[in-house]
Order: structure tokens, then C-alpha cells, then sequence
């Protein structure tokens, strides 16, 4: 046994060694490889291939390749033998390679033969050779801008090199994908221009005010030409110069009638470009000279602006409306405003004698609006504005008020008394503003001797007052004028001299009575200006400054911050409820001073405008009672009648409101009811004028009393005037009475009620009243009246089918036939009786209406009443119906038998006489068909 192992151990190491000295060599490779794969492929191409030697070949086993071994870790590529024999092998990727995870691997490979025998034992290894790959990009990604959008800011008038630079990036792994090798501009025609770098510069100048920003798209492209997936937006702010001046200021400011005050540079600043600003001076200037009588003055008539401002009675308007009364304008030349009157230097009026005292006391007041500029012609003439000169003989001027060599001289000559001595005649001023093409506000208070002028509301002595010798009476009668100065003596012709050349409004002259400066300033006071919103606010290193009519505005600060503060409160206002519309120019001009210097920064003005929007025009509505009737008796009374009881005058404004509905349409929206004054209303008479003899239009003055009104009177009509409130207008006009003493001509009376606003700008409607006037016969008709209102079951059987009517109208005729042949044979005596009869009902019915009329007024409103009369009453006097129903019973026999004994002859005499009763029916019924009565209001 033991022998038996002692043998296999021998074989066994036999074998062995055998084995050694067949597996004598390892197997080779070179010391190092350099591979190149592409991402997302698995083959890897190797420099030197992969190939191993062995020397023990070509013995099996020992000679041949069995295996490549990678050593690293977790390396995502494998080795495989393509051939044992010849030791062939590949690298390949286990998994996509992605160059953007890693560019490059390196690890460390062995080769192994096969060992001795088929089991692999005694196999032998290599040495280790290092193995370089590279990844090979893929250029699969574009490139991609670092930010969203660049922005810069550029001065204007400058050439940048680089304005600013923007930058794309590439997420690919080879420089040749990942670098970016050019920038474009997408945007077409910009003035700029892209390097490859990515900087951005300007090919032009730019201008601020031609362009304030561009914007431009820029896109990027990497060095395989792929662009970017998303072009970048380049915002370029193009900044002015610095250029000291007002900021963030408005040209246009639109102002809506109503607003109240509104600020004008709700956001200006001052901008000074860094100077060392030590004071600033500001003026802002509102320029409306060109707006009516220099600013949005009301457009009310004179004596109605007189009421107002409280100033005492007794002013004549030398300049007034064209009208039937005040004809003597006539012929002027008028601006779009019917107040305002050119003179062209060809025309002159003459005022009517009676108008103006002839001559005036030692206290009168003459006040006027006059534009004037330079007088035209080398050689200055006098330019008459008012003359009182002699009308024929002589050329005397008595008083007079003209403009010389941009001076205003007033001359007033005395009449000759007792006294003989010098004494002042001739006034002057020398004012820049009489010559300056603007409006100005002049009064001219007498009281003589002393003469003092107020233009625009300031106080004036004369530079120059010259005396003269008193004018000799004489009988020579005077011409008063305006517009020019009337030349009677020394000519052939009379004729008008020294013209004047300009505009004038509102020239009136008050004689015996001079004018207070309070009643001065409010008569030129200006309805629009500038305004500072909260005074106390400004602080205490701001000075401001108004000028009276508060159309200019002045500031002063040491601090630029405060005054922009201060300058952002000025506001516009006006306070007219229907403003003129239109532009009002605004001007500010700024002076700056520096520390050392007097003026060191130049600030260029602002020119900018408000826009006046056009206010919803009222509609003014006058409605009531339009038809009435009343007893002669009360036209006859102390008191007459009342005309409109219950007159009411309402204003209402329709404007545009977009409609809800898809169509986008405007529609008219009537608003609430809206309050504002009236300056006049007037009551005439319609058709011929009154007759002062029988009959008038009254109101107690006593009504106008407390109210800004005052109210004149004519034969046609009644004018209330003053700017009031519609309230006091109505109260007013519901105490107009009409009376008529004589009454018994007059059947009827028509009137026509009409009021203004703004001196006729904004008109109501025509409201027509007629009055009818019932007389004694009309009374009893009315009793009729009276009675069937009382009686409402009557007036319900009154409305009878056709049939009915018929019937009635067929059952009356025969009677009515009858009655007249018995009046006509009756005696006598009974055709006196019934006249008595007549006279005494008559006379109870006017004492039933008068009685009636003083407790009650019957005041009838025939406009809803409507009465239904038998259709053959029309035939009878109304009072026939009572006769017939008391003496039908007895008269029917005798009228029977009468007929048919009748002749032919006496049937056309009855058949005349019928004739003439039918007419006289339809006389006096004409009259009262032309009242309508209808129950259907009443209360019962």
C-alpha cells in the first residue's frame, strides 16, 4: 500500500515538471495603448491594436491568449480575445460612453495565456500596460446665452467701443463643439454691430430724441455652426446728455369743467447736472389774454355783473347788445363774443340824446375793457374811445377820454360861471399796458377836481394835469360818441374824426356817483388761475408770489429739492360752471444761481398748455300751467290775475355714455338735475303789444328785494335780469299779474316766457301761455260748467252710443223749431220779461264769480278738461235750454195751433229771424268751443 502512494507521488511530480518546462513564457503586450472612442458608441478604436505574444506557441495551452484583464474601478469597458492563436484582442464599452461625463480613462491591462492544459492551471500574466482613451465628441447640444436679457445704458452722441458683452456657453465636451466661435445680430437695420467675441458697440451716434431704446436679438453660434437653441434680447437705453432743465413734465393738460383745481406738473423735477445751485427763481405764467376779455371772465351784460358785485344803481351802458331799444351798436363790428366791439379806425356810434345826462356833476364814473396796441402811421392821431362834443357850429369837446402816444388822457371842460380862473382840464397817464395788445380793466373816478384812474384794479395818478379857461355856455347841442369823436362846426359836412383802433367792452358811465376799489375788483376779477394746493405744505425756505389776477406765480427757494416739491402743487382753476373751451398756454422760466456766480446754468423754458374741455351744455326747461281761463271780473280787479302760478324752470345736462351692449355704441344719458343762475327772463306779450290805456303787466317791487335781479317793464312785455338763482327767477315770475280795466274788447290774451344763461349763450324753450277771458255771458256758461263737474253720473250718461245721439238729436229739432215760431208770435210782454230775466240772472251769476273768484281764484286748467255737450246746443244761447224747460208745458198747445195757422209770408220771417238767432249762438259759442274741458283729473 504504501508503495502504491509513493509511485503516484512520483508521477505526480513528474508530471509537473513537465508541465514547467512545456509553460516557460509569459505572455506580451506593448507597455502602453492610446484609444479613441465616440460618445454613444461601444467601439473603441486602440493605437497599437490590442495583440498579445506568446513565446511558448505554437504549443498548445502554453502558447495561446486566454483573456485581457482590465484593472480598475468600476471602468466601463471590456477586453475580449478575438483569437487565442494569435492573441487578437478588442476593447469595447459595457455601457454608452458620454464625453460630457468624462472625456478620458486610463487603467492598466494584463493578458493571460492558457495555462498548461485544457483546465487552465499554471496559467501565466503579462506585464501591465497602460490604456489612454479619449471620448470623442458629438456635437449635440447648442449653444445657450448665459442670462435671459442684457441691458445697457449709452449716452447720447458718443461711439462706444463696447457697449456691453454678452456671452453664450456650449455643453459639449470638445473644444471644437463646446467653444463659441461667432455672435449675430438677427435684428435688421439697428445701429450696432457684434464681434465674435460678443461685444456690442454702436455704428452711429445716437440721438435721444430720435430713438429713447433699442432692442435688438442676438444669437450665438459654436465652432460646428450650430446656433443657439434661443436668441437673447439686448435692451440699449439711450440717455441724453445731461442737459439742466425741468424733468418729467407733461405739454398737454386736458381740464373738465368741474374739476376744481388740478396740479399741472404733478411730477417735475429740477435737473441740475450736479452745479453747485445755491438759489433757484421760478415764474410760472398762465397766458390767456386771448381768451375773452383777457381770462375766462363770465359772458354776463354788464349791469347784470354790476349786481353782482354790488355796485350802485345807475350805470349806462354805452356799449350794449344790439337790440329794438339799443339800436346805436348796430353797425359796429363785433368779435365772436356779441360784448366785445371792433374798431377798425373807420367806425364811430353815436349814442342817442336822453341816453346820458347832458351834463354830469362834479362825481361820475366811466369804466371800460379796451385792447390796444401801437397807433399805426409814422405820425400818432388821437384815438377817441368816448367824446361829448358839440353836435353842429363849433367843435367844442366837453368831455372826452382818448388815447395818445400809448397815453390815456382824460378831458373834462367846465361850463363858464361865476368864476374866472384856471382849472384842471386835461388828465394823463403813461401806462406800457395801454399799448400792449392786451385786456385791461380801466376806471375813470371823477371828483373833481381830483381824477383818479384804477387799471386792473391798481391806483393811477395823473403824471401831467394841465389846466384850461372854463368853456362860455352856450344853446348848442352835444353829440355824445364812442368809438370816435363827431366833428359838427368848421366842415362842410359834419362828420366823425380821430378814430380809434383797437377793441372796447362793457363802456359804461355812471353820473353822479364814483365807484369803491372793492366793486372795482370784483368787476375785473378773473374766474380761471393758478392756484398752490396746500399753502403749508411748502415749507418755510420757499417764497412765493401772486400777481392780483393770479395768472402769474413766482418762487424762490435755496433748496432744488423744495422748490420741485412746491412747483409740483400749482394747480389750474376755474370756477366757471360752463368755461370757454379751449387752450390756455403755460410758461415757466427759471433762473439759477451758483455759489460765486451769478447766474451759472442756463434752464430753457417750459411752453406748455391746458386743454379747456367743452362742458355738457343744460338744457333749460320752462313748464306749467299754458291755458287758463278766468271771469272778466278779476282781469278788472286791483290785483288782475296772476300769469304763472305755477311756472317751474329746471335744467338738466345730457351726455355720452358707452352702451353695455357689444356694439360699442355711445348713447345720450340724461343726468340728474342740475343747479345753476340764470341772467334773464322774459315775459312778452304775443301778437300786438299791450295798450297802456286798458290794460298792463305788473310785479310788486318788493319781490325783487334780498335777490340779485332787477326787472323793467313795456308795453311788450315784462324782463326780469341779474344773475340769480332759477329759484328766485321763478319766485319772481309767479308774481307777474296781468290787469285789463276795460275788458270788454278783449277775449283773449297769448304771452311767451323765455330765459338765459350766460347772456344768451345757453337759451330755454319758448313757453306759451294763452289767457282767455270770460265775460258775462261766458260765466253763465261756466255756472254750466261748474254744475256738471259736480254732477259725474251726468257726465257719464252724457257720452251716449250713436243710436242714442240720433235719437236725442231728432226729438230736439222739432222742439226747438217749435219754441223759436212761439218767441216769434208770443206777446210783448213776455219777450220783455224774459229780457228782464236775462239781465237779473246775468247780474247774480257776475256776483256768484266774483265772490268765487276772491276766495277761491278759479284757477281753471283747461288743458286736461273735456267737457261733451249736446251737439245742438251749438244752435242755442245757452240760456235758451232753462227758458224752454219752464214754459214747454204751457206754450205747446199755442205753438201747435200757431203752426198750422201760420201763413207762408210769416214762416220766412220766422225762418229769418231763426237765421239770425242760430248766428249769434255760433258767435258767442265760437268762444267757448275754444276751451276743451275734460273732468278726467278732478277729484270728485
Amino acid at each position: 500500500m504504501c508503495g502504491m502512494l509513493r509511485k503516484k507521488s512520483f508521477f505526480l511530480f513528474i508530471f509537473k515538471k513537465i508541465s514547467l518546462q512545456v509553460n516557460k513564457h509569459k505572455p506580451w503586450i506593448e507597455t502602453s495603448y492610446h484609444g479613441i472612442i465616440t460618445e454613444n458608441n461601444d467601439t473603441v478604436i486602440l493605437d497599437p491594436p490590442l495583440v498579445a505574444l506568446d513565446k511558448d506557441a505554437p504549443v498548445p495551452f502554453a502558447g495561446e491568449i486566454c483573456a485581457f484583464k482590465i484593472h480598475g474601478q468600476e471602468m466601463p469597458f471590456e477586453a475580449v480575445v478575438l483569437n487565442k492563436t494569435s492573441g487578437e484582442g478588442r476593447l469595447r464599452a459595457k455601457s454608452p460612453i458620454d464625453c460630457e461625463l468624462q472625456k478620458e480613462y486610463t487603467f492598466i491591462i494584463q493578458a493571460y495565456d492558457c495555462g498548461s492544459g485544457p483546465s487552465g492551471v499554471n496559467w501565466k500574466k503579462s506585464h501591465k500596460a497602460v490604456v489612454h482613451i479619449q471620448v470623442k465628441d458629438v456635437n449635440e447640444f447648442s449653444p445657450a446665452f448665459k442670462e435671459s436679457m442684457y441691458k445697457a445704458t449709452v449716452t447720447e452722441g458718443k461711439i462706444y467701443d463696447s457697449i456691453l458683452q454678452v456671452e453664450a456657453i456650449d455643453e459639449d465636451c470638445s473644444p471644437q463643439y463646446s467653444q463659441i466661435c461667432n455672435y449675430e445680430i438677427v435684428t435688421t437695420d439697428v445701429p450696432f454691430a457684434i464681434d465674435r467675441n460678443g461685444n456690442i458697440r454702436n455704428t452711429e451716434k445716437l440721438n435721444y430724441d430720435k430713438q429713447h431704446q433699442y432692442e435688438i436679438m442676438v444669437t450665438a453660434f459654436d465652432c460646428g455652426q450650430k446656433h443657439a437653441r434661443e436668441d437673447v434680447l439686448v435692451q440699449v437705453n439711450v440717455k441724453p446728455v445731461c442737459k439742466p432743465g425741468w424733468q418729467d413734465w407733461n405739454k398737454r393738460i386736458e381740464y373738465k369743467p368741474g374739476s376744481g383745481s388740478i396740479p399741472l406738473f404733478p411730477s417735475i423735477h429740477l435737473e441740475t447736472c450736479d452745479g453747485p445751485v445755491s438759489s433757484t427763481h421760478t415764474t410760472i405764467e398762465l397766458q390767456t389774454n386771448y381768451i375773452g376779455k383777457g381770462c375766462d371772465r363770465e359772458t354776463y351784460s354788464e349791469k347784470s355783473l354790476q349786481k353782482l358785485c354790488g355796485a350802485s344803481s345807475g350805470a349806462i351802458d354805452l356799449l350794449p347788445s344790439p337790440s329794438a331799444t339799443t339800436n346805436w351798436t348796430a353797425g359796429l363790428l363785433m368779435d365772436n363774443n356779441d360784448m366785445i366791439f371792433k374798431f377798425d379806425g373807420k367806425q364811430g356810434a353815436k349814442i342817442p340824446d336822453g341816453i346820458v345826462p347832458k351834463n354830469l356833476t362834479d362825481q361820475f364814473t366811466i369804466s371800460l375793457w379796451m385792447k390796444h396796441g401801437p397807433s399805426p402811421g409814422l405820425r400818432a392821431e388821437k384815438e377817441t374811445i368816448l367824446c361829448n362834443s358839440d353836435k353842429t357850429e363849433m367843435n367844442r369837446h366837453h368831455y372826452a377820454l382818448y388815447v395818445h402816444n400809448c397815453r390815456l388822457v382824460f378831458l373834462l371842460r367846465k361850463d363858464f360861471d361865476q368864476a374866472d380862473t384856471f382849472r384842471p382840464a386835461e388828465f394823463h397817464w403813461k401806462l406800457d399796458q395801454i399799448c400792449d395788445k392786451e385786456w385791461h380793466y380801466y376806471v375813470v373816478n371823477v371828483e373833481f377836481p381830483v381824477v383818479t384812474l384804477y387799471m386792473d384794479g391798481s391806483t393811477y395818478e395823473p403824471y401831467l394835469v394841465t389846466n384850461d379857461w372854463p368853456i362860455h355856455p352856450s344853446h348848442i347841442a352835444m353829440q355824445l360818441t364812442v368809438g370816435a369823436c363827431w366833428q359838427g362846426g368848421e366842415v362842410t359836412k359834419p362828420r366823425f374824426a380821430q378814430y380809434f383802433h383797437g377793441s372796447l367792452a362793457s363802456l359804461t358811465i355812471r353820473p353822479g356817483k364814483i365807484e369803491s376799489q372793492k366793486v372795482i375788483s370784483c368787476l375785473q376779477a378773473c374766474k380761471e388761475g393758478l392756484d398752490i394746493n396746500s399753502l403749508e405744505s411748502l415749507g418755510q425756505g420757499v417764497k412765493y408770489h401772486f400777481n392780483p389776477s393770479q395768472s402769474v406765480l413766482v418762487m424762490e427757494g435755496d433748496d432744488i429739492e423744495n422748490i420741485n416739491r412746491a412747483l409740483r402743487k400749482v394747480s389750474y382753476i376755474n370756477s366757471r360752471q360752463f368755461p370757454t373751451a379751449g387752450v390756455r398756454r403755460l410758461k415757466v422760466s427759471s433762473k439759477v444761481q451758483c455759489f460765486g456766480e451769478d447766474v451759472c446754468i442756463n434752464i430753457p423754458d417750459i411752453d406748455a398748455y391746458v386743454m379747456v374741455l367743452q362742458a355738457n351744455e343744460p338744457k333749460i326747461t320752462i313748464s306749467g300751467m299754458d291755458h287758463f281761463a278766468r271771469p272778466a271780473a278779476q282781469f278788472e280787479s286791483e290785483r288782475g290775475v296772476i300769469l304763472l302760478p305755477d311756472i317751474r324752470i329746471a335744467s338738466t345736462v345730457t351726455k355720452m355714455e358707452h352702451s353695455k351692449k357689444n356694439d360699442g355704441a355711445n348713447k345720450p344719458v340724461v343726468l340728474e338735475e342740475m343747479l345753476h343762475n340764470l341772467d334773464f327772463c322774459d315775459v312778452l306779450v304775443s301778437g300786438a303789444e299791450l295798450d297802456p290805456e286798458q290794460e298792463c303787466l305788473e310785479l310788486d317791487r318788493t319781490e325783487l328785494q334780498g335777490k340779485h335781479l332787477d326787472a323793467t317793464n313795456s308795453t311788450a312785455g315784462y324782463s326780469i335780469y341779474g344773475v340769480d338763482t332759477m329759484h328766485n327767477y321763478e319766485q319772481v315770475l309767479q308774481q307777474i299779474r296781468y290787469r285789463n280795466w276795460y275788458t270788454s274788447a278783449t277775449f283773449e290774451r297769448k304771452f311767451r316766457v323765455k330765459c338765459s344763461e350766460l347772456n344768451g349763450h345757453y337759451t330755454s324753450n319758448e313757453f306759451n301761455l294763452e289767457v282767455n277771458i270770460l265775460h258775462s255771458t261766458n260765466s253763465n256758461y261756466m255756472d254750466h260748467v261748474n254744475h256738471v263737474i259736480v254732477q259725474p253720473h251726468f257726465l257719464q250718461s252724457v257720452h251716449h252710443p250713436e243710436e242714442s245721439i240720433s235719437t236725442v238729436h231728432n226729438s230736439v229739432v222739432p222742439r226747438v223749431a217749435t219754441v223759436v215760431i212761439a218767441i216769434c208770435v208770443s206777446v210783448l210782454i213776455s219777450i220783455i220779461a224774459v229780457g228782464v230775466y236775462r239781465i237779473r240772472t246775468a247780474q247774480q251769476h257776475s256776483s256768484t264769480d266774483n265772490e268765487s273768484s276772491k276766495e277761491n281764484e278759479m284757477d281753471w286748467d283747461d288743458s286736461a278738461l273735456t267737457i261733451t255737450v249736446n251737439p245742438m246746443e251749438k244752435y242755442e244761447k245757452p240760456h235758451r235750454a232753462e227758458e224752454e224747460s219752464e214754459e214747454e208745458d204751457d206754450e205747446e198747445e199755442d205753438t201747435t195751433s200757431a203752426e198750422s195757422d201760420e201763413s207762408e209770408e210769416e214762416e220766412d220771417e220766422e225762418e229769418e229771424e231763426e237765421a239770425t238767432v242760430q248766428k249769434r249762438g255760433k258767435q258767442n259759442f265760437t268762444r267757448q268751443e275754444q276751451l276743451e274741458w275734460d273732468d278726467s283729473t278732478l277729484p270728485y
